[in-house]
């Protein structure tokens, strides 16, 4: 017999696929389809690492078992290709981005393709190709025309190394989340988009997603919906006023003081002389830490502003104090203080001696207007570098902004020599000093007569998490040179039935989201949801459990484990019989030669099969086998669907096996498996439709009979089904059984067996 050699039979099968292209996915109206993407990756230079395979794996377990089902699939892929890294290593060697880029992303292809991945490579796409940045300035720009896409100036974190702006989610412990350095706080006229107008719908859709519970808990958290009122407390000796939001207006008689973040914008009018030093100082301290860090901090932090407000309930004066607990995001930035009923105001209140008064509720009508706010801020989108997507903008001579016409999309990138920001901060496209300038169409508004005028194009870039909130819709047509994508395709393959990753719980999935909801109001989307089902896996960590880095040398390349000899097919089942899907797991060398041991057995069953056996000596467990794996797969309890196989091959062995037996395996193993199932099916000349159970094999022999002894149950024995009828013989199977036989020891009283219940009582 042939020894089984994975890497032979890969070749073979890939280099068909790749000749035949099986994935093409094409839209057939009337036939069922299924949709089905992973989160698309960044290809850095260190290509895939057996984390992403468990990502990708997941994805082409489930195309191929839909396929065997003969659904009609389609199973794209892309690459997230804008970012820092490229842009740092553009800065360090000179080499562009984009070629880096392009190696990044033919190697990523390579190792995908090893792996034998179900993919219709036609729709591959690239966030950094003008091709499909063209379509992100075209959503921009849709944005932009109903004031969802705005300017403002704030504080933000600011990346002294990299030279670029960091929204909340991108600063861990105070420091950036791509190089690790201490961030600070810079205030800038950044580009937002307006996510909180759908905040409402947002929220209120959440708990019909088929998505895990730990994720919409985290998105109803990072929304943070709250109903309260206003409440305006009057300065003394000033003209201004502080306008506070609560959730409980009626304690306002309990309000002592009030505190204000720092950042609060009217506190320089109200602050006094004798305070301004201590107050700025503290301002600056507080700037330096994150919002998290803010709220977790145990030991208050304050400063007097010096001044006071009147309470409106009580007309008594009361200080005003600023204190870093209190976010400038949330509500108003001003809070009333009622240490009586909230915990944090009596800390703050024991700490620097403020009063504490026992509350008298009221009506709060009189002194306040109803008001719901949400913690969510919105969407900051800018960033000051020269890797992303230029923003369609240009502005006037007196800095108004101007959308660059659709018919001159795409804005592409300029190539420059110098990829560092210039002295002031700005992404080095400020240096592109041809590529900056531009003549935009204007209408007198006088005349109404048209006339180009030349401008200044916008220097900053989008963020990532643009490109990344629409590519499932663009995946349905990618090549569409008219439209961002087509609505005929739109409307047969979207939403996405299921979608796959391990990050961006809030910030992609959010956005993803919004973006859906505002094209759905344009009339582009026909549903208001992206993704119907959602798979949140874990990670494959380091052998010693730390989470696998370029950086810390401990990154495992699958090529190197396929190479090895154990073959793509040994990768990828280790990978679904690691652990729980939703878990964490850390790679193991031993377990990998473990599952080549079995597909080496599952090689040898099939293809030195004598025939010993016919196809109904094993129909019990086959049937049971193919009805463990479908379910299982439906779950996504891959692990457990491997277990079974591995127990239905131990059987064969054991049992002798017949051609339906082994055509059954291949079958079910092709989803994990596909090149050594596809040899398998090739020799036996069978297709690969999935099988499907014949019920009357599953039905059980035996029953379970629950006993009791003196009402608490003590065991649970199988008995033959068939004995039911025969009450003698029941409770002498009973009291033959070692453990009853230890609680009854004193003697048995009495005996009662209820049929129906399978039930044996015994009192003794």
């Amino acid at each position: 017999m042939k020894r089984f050699n994975p890497l032979e039979i890969e070749k073979k099968w890939q280099k068909k696929w790749e000749e035949e292209k099986p994935y093409r996915a094409e839209v057939k109206p009337g036939v069922p389809k299924m949709y089905i993407a992973e989160m698309f990756p960044y290809p850095s230079g260190a290509g895939l690492h057996v984390g992403h395979v468990r990502n990708f794996t997941i994805v082409d377990v489930l195309t191929r078992f839909y396929e065997q089902q003969r659904l009609n699939v389609m199973r794209p892929f892309g690459y997230d290709t804008f970012g820092l890294p490229a842009e740092n290593y553009a800065i360090k060697t000179g080499t562009a981005p984009q070629e880096v880029t392009k190696a990044n992303t033919d190697n990523f292809r390579k190792q995908a393709k090893r792996l034998g991945y179900a993919i219709d490579w036609n729709r591959e796409i690239n966030t950094s190709d003008p091709e499909y940045y063209k379509w992100t300035q075209w959503c921009f720009l849709q944005l932009f025309k109903k004031g969802l896409a705005y300017q403002k100036e704030s504080y933000q974190w600011w990346c002294p190394v990299d030279q670029t702006v960091l929204a909340n989610e991108q600063v861990e412990n105070g420091h950036c989340w791509r190089c690790g350095h201490e961030v600070e706080k810079k205030k800038m006229k950044q580009w937002f988009f307006k996510i909180t107008e759908y905040a409402d719908e947002l929220l209120d859709e959440i708990d019909a997603l088929d998505w895990p519970e730990k994720i919409k808990t985290m998105q109803k958290n990072w929304i943070g919906r709250s109903v309260g009122a206003e409440i305006d407390f009057k300065v003394v000796n000033d003209a201004h006023s502080i306008t506070v939001f609560t959730t409980r207006p009626d304690t306002i008689k309990g309000a002592t003081f009030l505190v204000v973040a720092p950042e609060y914008p009217d506190l320089q009018y109200f602050v006094s002389d004798d305070a301004k030093e201590a107050v700025e100082k503290y301002k600056a301290e507080a700037l330096k830490k994150s919002e998290i860090e803010r709220q977790e901090n145990k030991e208050k932090t304050g400063v007097f502003t010096g001044a006071y407000a009147i309470n409106p309930a009580t007309k008594e004066k009361i200080p005003i104090w600023v204190a870093d607990y209190v976010l400038s995001g949330y509500g108003t930035g001003a809070i009333m203080a009622v240490p009586y009923n909230d915990e944090r105001d009596k800390e703050f209140a024991e700490k620097f001696d403020l009063p504490i008064v026992e509350t008298e509720l009221v009506d709060f009508d009189a002194f306040g207007t109803p008001k719901t706010t949400y913690r969510m801020r919105d969407w900051l989108i800018s960033r000051q570098r020269y890797w992303g997507c230029p923003i369609p903008i240009a502005y006037d001579k007196e800095g108004n902004p101007h959308a660059i016409p659709e018919d001159e999309l795409p804005v592409i990138l300029p190539e420059i020599q110098d990829y560092k920001p210039d002295e002031s901060g700005r992404s080095a496209l400020a240096k592109a000093k041809d590529w900056l300038k531009v003549k935009i169409p204007v209408k007198d508004p006088k005349t109404g007569k048209t006339h180009l005028e030349e401008m200044t194009r916008e220097t900053d870039t989008l963020d990532g998490y643009a490109c990344s909130s629409w590519y499932l819709w663009r995946y349905v047509s990618p090549h569409d040179k008219k439209q961002a994508w087509d609505k005929e395709a739109i409307a047969y393959w979207a939403p996405t039935d299921i979608y796959v990753g391990a990050d961006h719980a809030v910030a992609h999935l959010l956005y993803v989201r919004f973006w859906c909801k505002f094209f759905a109001d344009l009339g582009y989307l026909p549903f208001r949801e992206p993704i119907k089902k959602l798979i949140y896996h874990g990670y494959i960590n380091a052998p010693d459990g730390k989470k696998m880095s370029k950086s810390k040398g401990n990154v495992i390349d699958p090529l190197d484990v396929i190479n090895d000899g154990y073959g793509a097919d040994t990768l990828r089942v280790y990978e679904m019989f690691i652990g729980p899907v939703e878990l964490d797991a850390a790679w193991d060398p031993r377990s990998v030669g473990g599952v080549y041991r079995f597909l080496n057995r599952c090689y040898n069953l099939c293809f030195d099969n004598k025939n010993e056996s016919s196809d109904n000596k094993n129909a019990v467990i086959r049937n049971k086998t193919i009805k463990k794996v479908t379910e299982d797969i439906y779950k996504c309890n891959f692990n457990t669907a491997v277990a079974a196989l591995m127990e239905y091959v131990n059987e064969l062995y054991k049992e002798g096996a017949a051609t339906g037996d082994l055509v059954t395996l291949a079958k079910l193993l092709k989803p994990f498996a596909p090149h050594l199932a596809s040899e398998i099916l090739e020799k036996y000349g069978a297709d690969d439709e999935w099988p499907k159970w014949d019920e009357k094999y599953l039905v059980t022999d035996t029953v379970e009979l629950v006993v009791q002894v003196n009402g608490k149950l003590r065991a649970k024995i199988s008995v033959d089904v068939n004995d039911l009828d025969d009450e003698s013989k029941i409770i002498d199977l009973v009291k033959s059984n070692e453990k009853i036989a230890e609680y009854t020891k004193g003697g048995i009283k009495k005996t009662i067996f209820v049929k129906k219940a399978k039930l044996v009582n015994i009192v003794v």
